[in-house]
């Protein structure tokens, strides 16, 4: 049985058997004895790491460490209001900050300054943000995730993309009342220039 460790768009942390392409976690938030978890979060660094790193080994939930969390994609995870780790993802997690700032109008930020941001972007007490569109759906920049009822979408070209825990699908273009959940300081990001890592299946459906 999947453990509950998989990272929607929207935050959520389900169980599916579909791991996804990156890792990440938000601090240590389960009981290594159930493998449960037991809370949400426990830090502001909500991050995506690399599935392999020089080599190293962990078992999932296994210790008393930070908790593996899965995504689908890197556009996943940053809808949920992941960013890149400075640690594993050193290249990225600087491009990241650069497009940040430049979309933000900032500069020289700490990742506590960015994370800091971020949280109080992506919660709304402890559920899920959900932002008014600042432009129409067709427009948001490559990356973005919007929320219509449950459908869940990735815009990518102007097109929409509903989103599933095992890839992308074809869907209508059509939105009467989306939500942005990209945090929206991510957002400008993705404006500024961030390309995210996205799903095979994703590209597939554009080709």
């Amino acid at each position: 049985m999947p453990l509950q460790n998989r990272v929607t768009p929207t935050g959520e942390i389900i169980a599916t058997p579909y791991r996804g392409m990156f890792t990440g976690n938000r601090g240590i938030i389960h009981d290594p004895r159930t493998k449960t978890l037991t809370r949400r979060w426990a830090s502001q660094a909500w991050l995506t790491c690399v599935c392999e790193f020089r080599g190293r080994r962990r078992e999932v939930m296994g210790g008393r460490s930070w908790t593996e969390l899965f995504f689908l994609d890197e556009a996943t995870a940053l809808a949920a209001g992941h960013r890149p780790c400075f640690y594993c993802r050193r290249e990225d997690a600087n491009r990241f900050r650069a497009a940040w700032e430049q979309g933000n109008g900032l500069a020289n930020l700490s990742a506590r300054e960015i994370d800091a941001t971020l949280h109080r972007e992506r919660l709304d007490g402890g559920a899920k943000r959900r932002h008014e569109l600042p432009m129409p759906p067709q427009r948001l920049p490559d990356g973005a995730m919007l929320q219509e009822g449950a459908q869940i979408h990735l815009m990518l070209q102007g097109r929409a993309l509903a989103w599933t825990p095992g890839g992308y699908r074809e869907t209508d273009n059509e939105f009467e009342g989306a939500l942005l959940l990209t945090p929206p300081s991510t957002l400008r990001a993705l404006a500024a220039g961030y390309s995210p890592v996205l799903h095979p299946s994703a590209v597939e459906l554009m080709a």
